[in-house]
């Protein structure tokens, strides 16, 4: 509609991010604000994407995984993306199979037992329970006891400084790579070669984040706290009816909990912003700061921060953040 002075390029020609003028096979991709070039490959769970002509080109993968995470004070991610905070000194059912109506047999149970940590009530993933059948993983008190046998069941066991990996299959069903601290967090990581339902807190991981929150008895709940109480492994344990606000409990924590756990908005962690969004880490990790009160309040810290380097990890993004002097590895 109106003439503007400048530069164009010639037809057939784009403008990349250098400003040049290129021809259509050489047009970058952008993916979480940085750019790729031709023939170079992004990977997600579920698919490998190709750039080409500006445009990424998506393949599905045969075998898609998804990663459930609980850490710190009763954080949860579920297999599909839904996010939710619980305090509750109780057994809850993680994840397992077998809770379709047609089939009830469970292959496998992952069970959480959360132990009170703070002195405003806030709790922390202390004890996790495995049954394959027969087979039983304990772990607990920074490590693991195994019990029974499942010729059914093949597993791995691998360790390092800061985590014990558990490589399971179930021929015919399941890939599971179950990565535990030692102390907070745990990662359930399946990749399934069949359509078999799954439930517990980590969802029901069906591809939709707004059924998650099905109940025992099949329904959606209308909160949180309804899923997680429909959860509990012992009908005895008294209900959750709150969450607990350990920053409100304790302010005197806060400016402390915020300095410390800025280290996630800060440079250190850059490359990995536009891969990984930080707020929801960043404030999983003020609270904790702020709720483990009755000693090993540097380790609830460590914890959160090592989640979302553990995430910018899945992404491809390795950020060295530990020093001697902050959060050093043991």
């Amino acid at each position: 509609t109106k003439c503007e002075s400048g530069c164009v390029c010639a037809d057939g020609l784009y403008e990349n991010l250098d400003g040049r003028c290129v021809p259509a096979e050489e047009c970058p991709c952008e993916y979480g604000g940085l750019a790729y070039g031709r023939g170079e490959q992004i990977q997600t769970e579920c698919e490998i994407c190709t750039c080409k002509k500006g445009k990424w080109k998506c393949v599905q993968k045969t075998r898609c995984s998804s990663t459930c995470n609980l850490y710190g004070e009763g954080h949860i991610t579920t297999f599909d993306g839904q996010r939710f905070v619980f305090d509750g000194n109780c057994e809850y059912i993680l994840a397992m199979d077998g809770c379709s109506v047609n089939r009830p047999i469970s292959s496998f149970k992952i069970i959480t037992e959360n132990v009170i940590c703070g002195k405003s009530g806030v709790t922390c993933s202390r004890s996790i329970s495995i049954y394959l059948g027969n087979l039983t993983i304990i772990l607990r008190d920074e490590t693991f006891a195994i019990s029974g046998e499942n010729p059914g069941v093949r597993y791995k066991v691998k360790k390092n400084a800061l985590h014990l990996m558990f490589d399971i299959i179930i021929p015919g069903k399941y890939n599971m790579t179950l990565i535990w601290n030692k102390h907070m967090n745990f990662f359930i990581k399946i990749s399934r070669e069949t359509q078999e339902t799954i439930c517990g807190l980590c969802g029901n991981y069906n591809g939709n984040m707004k059924d998650d929150f099905e109940t025992r008895s099949k329904y959606v709940a209308s909160n949180e706290l309804e899923f997680v109480n429909s959860w509990k492994e012992n009908p005895l344990c008294g209900d959750v009816y709150f969450v607990v606000d350990p920053c409100s409990k304790n302010p005197y924590r806060k400016a402390w909990a915020e300095k410390t756990c800025s280290i996630i908005n800060s440079p250190v962690f850059s490359a990995c912003h536009n891969k990984v969004n930080r707020m929801p880490y960043y404030e999983a990790c003020v609270r904790d700061s702020c709720g483990c009160d009755i000693g090993g309040d540097c380790q609830c810290m460590c914890d959160a921060i090592a989640v979302y380097a553990m995430a910018c990890l899945e992404k491809g993004i390795c950020i060295d953040w530990r020093t001697p002097e902050f959060c050093r590895e043991f």
